[in-house]
């Protein structure tokens, strides 16, 4: 089926689309009930990121099975296949990239697929969570520069 608007068109609409999603929006109300304060969809930051917590540099990213290529779920449309895989190793690829990015500045990354939200909402946030508190409690170079002298 052929689309009914111009490349700049799809673009641009395409573009104002603010994703969240209501899986995203379940997530983060039970990680804020539980007393974790962030912000979501930080656009200033790579990647815009779905969760981050800017005093212990962490970036929390929530992937969607389709959109980001699962493993275990991702099913290739029967139509417009050629498009569909470009785009989909596209966005694995970008994943990556984001990855190494805050990997390089030494920032706290996590990804959760959305099957494992839907699979046991209370264990993914009890995994994410604990990630947070061992991020949190870890010691800071300085203070490992600062013993090391001792």
């Amino acid at each position: 089926m052929a689309d009914i608007m111009s490349k700049e068109q799809r673009s641009k609409t395409m573009g104002a689309i603010r994703a969240q999603s209501k899986l995203e929006n379940i997530f983060t109300k039970r990680l804020w009930s539980r007393g974790l304060r962030f912000r979501k969809n930080v656009r200033k930051l790579r990647g815009t990121p779905d969760i981050v917590i800017q005093k212990y540099k962490i970036v929390i990213f929530i992937d969607s099975c389709f959109w980001h290529g699962c493993p275990l779920h991702f099913k290739r449309p029967k139509s417009n296949q050629e498009f569909w895989d470009k785009k989909i190793a596209r966005n694995r690829e970008r994943d990556n990239e984001v990855d190494e990015y805050y990997i390089e500045k030494n920032w706290n990354l996590k990804r959760i697929w959305e099957h494992e939200i839907r699979a046991d909402l209370e264990a993914a946030v009890d995994e994410t969570m604990e990630f947070i508190n061992l991020v949190k409690h870890a010691p800071k170079p300085s203070e490992i520069a600062e013993e090391e002298k001792t």
